[in-house]
């Protein structure tokens, strides 16, 4: 039966009275309907269960088998066929419209997705090689002893994952899709990493991720849980897990890596060489930016923000005295000591210092520019070492929504040479306050809406609210340091950047050199900050454009609201109006700050 006003029975006289509670009846019980579809999909992941803090399915990991994917995208179809055949939208609310035009386009972007699963290069940076070791390590919590065995079946269970992964990686290259030569050099010593040390060898230093067992088992047995007979039977059992079925699957991945690279051309090729290649990528696109934006498009945009931020920055060196010329200058900010950390662990603890320094005054002033907060807390931490790379990016991992696990700002400090100071400023404020984790948890702790509106990522927005948050922290009147508000710029021209650069490689066909040249011309970032950056956008053709195109849409929004408000325009309101309904399409969220202005001219 498909829900309706109708559905009530009241005559004419009597709907305009019930109104608005039918309307919540109705919007209630698609809330009910898209809460109970998602919880049926949190139950086929059981590493998003623990992401979230809950602990349901704490002994498994998800199933990356080609059959898990069918079934994803079959429960997806009926669930969305289900909804429209429940529901009929024209008698939904505001809210209530959004969460169910969200919950069909995701049908439309699984379904691209289960499409193109097999250009995905599966064992690229963040593949299930580092990542679920990096999960074991920061999202699995062992406060009891069964927790412990959790743990320890999961370690067992990375053996058979990374074999179903490795059978995608085998079917994608026999299909002609491999990732670049670099990936696998890199895939290659990420496995070692992971792999040496105790329990794999006779070494005196344990590997990462028995070093982590062993001190949540030293936990244990200090919060008297486990005596110490329990502890070494429970540290045997990680190592026999570690060994007899962890280890032998990394060695299988090791043998198709070493063998499969010699399939491979030293010079990396953009995703437009694949198989239906410039498809793959206009469907990346979509996906990225939730726009119908061309690769011509977003080339161009690109290079109009280039041109428009080199003028800034131009503007910005004259006021520091310094007489060369653009380029000149940045070779200065890469080049000049002053710019960067000692390269040892002194150094290092200074970097997470002066981080958590610019999150502390940043949280401060908040709210002069927010009218909500949230609770969830934040920390600044190195990346682990055996997924850590010179002048990797940085990144946000989303806390708990139940407060029992902060959010992480991670930072990559192989090299500090790499990563300079005037870029910490912005970053801190991009990952932390207020950007990424201010604003996912905000979303992690709403209520009122389907649950599954504050756990759903759109790139375009999320990233675009990161890059938002750089330029509003300007506007708050940080960046005091002449040399950190160029930080700041070399930030937003690196996303200016990435739209030129991701579309010429991944569309126009571009080589590494090509766009090592332009990347250079145009930024003040060091040779290995930029070269990392490059090779990432080799192996996830798309993903770098989401961030400037979202940032243009947010300002244009707010620049479209000042206009029609004037003197009514209020800066809180507008930055509570973005981040209060969580991430959402960009199309969605024009419609949202349009209505919302609708109303307050009307008010």
């Amino acid at each position: 039966m498909r829900l309706s006003r109708r559905d009530f029975g009241l005559g004419l006289a009597g709907a305009a009275v019930a109104s608005s509670a039918l309307g919540a009846t109705l919007d209630a019980g698609l809330t009910a309907y898209l809460d109970a579809q998602f919880e049926e999909e949190l139950k086929m992941n059981p590493e998003r269960l623990t992401r979230l803090g809950r602990k349901e399915l704490y002994d498994q990991l998800a199933d990356r088998s080609e059959a898990a994917a069918t079934r994803a995208i079959e429960w997806r179809r009926r669930s969305v066929a289900g909804m429209k055949a429940k529901f009929d939208p024209a008698g939904l609310g505001e809210d209530a419209r959004t969460s169910y035009d969200m919950w069909a386009l995701e049908l439309e972007r699984a379904e691209a997705a289960y499409k193109w699963r097999g250009h995905e290069y599966v064992f690229a940076r963040g593949g299930p090689h580092t990542g679920l070791p990096n999960f074991l390590i920061n999202q699995h919590r062992v406060d009891t002893p069964e927790d412990m065995e959790a743990y320890i079946a999961r370690v067992a269970a990375i053996g058979p994952a990374l074999d179903q992964t490795l059978e995608r990686a085998k079917a994608s290259a026999a299909a002609g899709v491999r990732m670049p030569r670099f990936a696998y050099d890199q895939s290659l010593e990420e496995v070692r990493r992971i792999t040496t040390g105790a329990p794999f060898d006779g070494g005196d230093k344990d590997s990462a991720l028995f070093a982590d067992a062993t001190a949540k088992l030293r936990k244990l047995r200090g919060a008297e849980a486990i005596d110490q007979a329990e502890e070494g039977r429970m540290l045997g059992a990680v190592s026999a897990a570690m060994t007899g079925q962890m280890k032998p699957a990394y060695d299988r991945l090791t043998a198709w890596l070493t063998a499969d690279r010699a399939n491979v051309a030293a010079d990396p090729k953009g995703g437009g060489s694949l198989p239906d290649g410039q498809a793959y990528y206009a469907a990346m696109l979509r996906d990225e930016t939730t726009t119908d934006m061309t690769a011509d498009q977003i080339h161009e945009l690109g290079l109009s923000e280039v041109k428009r931020i080199r003028g800034e920055m131009e503007t910005l060196k004259a006021k520091i005295g310094f007489a060369g010329s653009l380029e000149e200058f940045f070779v200065f900010m890469r080049t000049d000591k002053r710019f960067f950390l000692p390269n040892d662990d002194a150094g290092r603890a200074e970097y997470l210092k002066l981080a958590e320094g610019y999150l502390a005054g940043m949280k401060a002033r908040l709210p002069t520019v927010f009218g909500r907060l949230p609770k969830s807390d934040l920390v600044v931490k190195r990346v682990e070492s055996f997924r850590e790379e010179p002048g990797g990016a940085a990144h946000y991992s989303s806390g708990a929504p139940d407060g029992s696990r902060p959010g992480v700002f991670y930072v990559h400090l192989a090299d500090t040479a790499a990563t300079p100071t005037f870029e910490l400023e912005g970053t801190a404020y991009h990952e932390g306050w207020p950007g990424h984790h201010m604003q996912i948890s905000l979303a992690q702790e709403m209520t009122g809406l389907p649950k599954f509106r504050g756990q759903y990522n759109y790139g375009a927005y999320v990233e675009g609210w990161g890059l938002y948050s750089e330029l509003l922290a300007k506007e708050m009147g940080f960046y005091v340091d002449p040399y950190s508000d160029f930080g700041r710029l070399g930030r937003e021209i690196w996303r200016g950047i990435r739209l030129v650069v991701d579309s010429g490689i991944h569309a126009k066909g571009w080589s590494e050199a090509q766009a090592l040249d332009y990347y250079r011309a145009n930024s003040p970032q060091p040779e290995g900050k930029i070269r990392s950056e490059i090779r990432r956008y080799f192996v996830t053709p798309g993903q770098a454009t989401s961030y400037k195109v979202g940032m243009v849409k947010i300002l244009a929004l707010r620049a479209q609201a000042k206009t029609a408000l004037g003197p009514r325009f209020d800066i809180r309101a507008f930055n509570d109006l973005v981040v209060g309904a969580g991430a959402l399409p960009l199309p969605v969220l024009e419609t949202r700050v349009t209505r919302w202005i609708a109303a307050r001219r009307k008010a």
